[in-house]
């Protein structure tokens, strides 16, 4: 059985609630049995890392709003839609940082989320302006028989 619908979330700009993002992304996304617990963890570390940088944004740029975000589950696919309305960055400009297994990389704290989403999601969006930043997150859901 596959359970479609949206679940939306207006969480306060604070890193006390990522814990309850995480925790209702991966309940909504195991609500679909043909979702593999790994790929339902990969997807709650994507969400996590969005949320962590739209929480960021709106900090450093001195906005008290709230962070969306919406899991819109389809038959076919699980999208997640982070939106801040902090004061936006431009995704080509972010540093390239160095491989995995370079000991160079224990000097990088921060940095990996973008990488991270790229590498976890199925497909990753960034739309992001004076207005805010909105990252698309999209895990596909096999179907009975697929080979994951």
């Amino acid at each position: 059985m596959t359970v479609e619908g949206i679940v939306e979330l207006l969480v306060p700009a604070r890193p006390e609630y990522l814990q309850l993002v995480r925790a209702v992304v991966g309940e909504a996304a195991a609500v679909d049995s043909n979702l593999d617990p790994e790929r339902i963890a990969d997807l709650r570390l994507a969400v996590s890392e969005a949320a962590t940088n739209a929480i960021e944004a709106q900090v450093s740029s001195g906005v008290a709003d709230r962070i969306v975000v919406r899991c819109n589950l389809a038959a076919a696919q699980i999208e997640i839609e982070v939106t801040d309305r902090g004061t936006g960055f431009d995704p080509d400009h972010v540093r390239s940082l160095p491989d995995v297994e370079s000991p160079e990389r224990l000097e990088y704290e921060s940095g990996l989320g973008l990488s991270l989403m790229r590498q976890l999601a199925d497909e990753t969006s960034i739309e992001t302006g004076i207005d805010g930043t909105a990252v698309r997150l999209v895990v596909r859901i096999p179907t009975a028989g697929d080979e994951t």
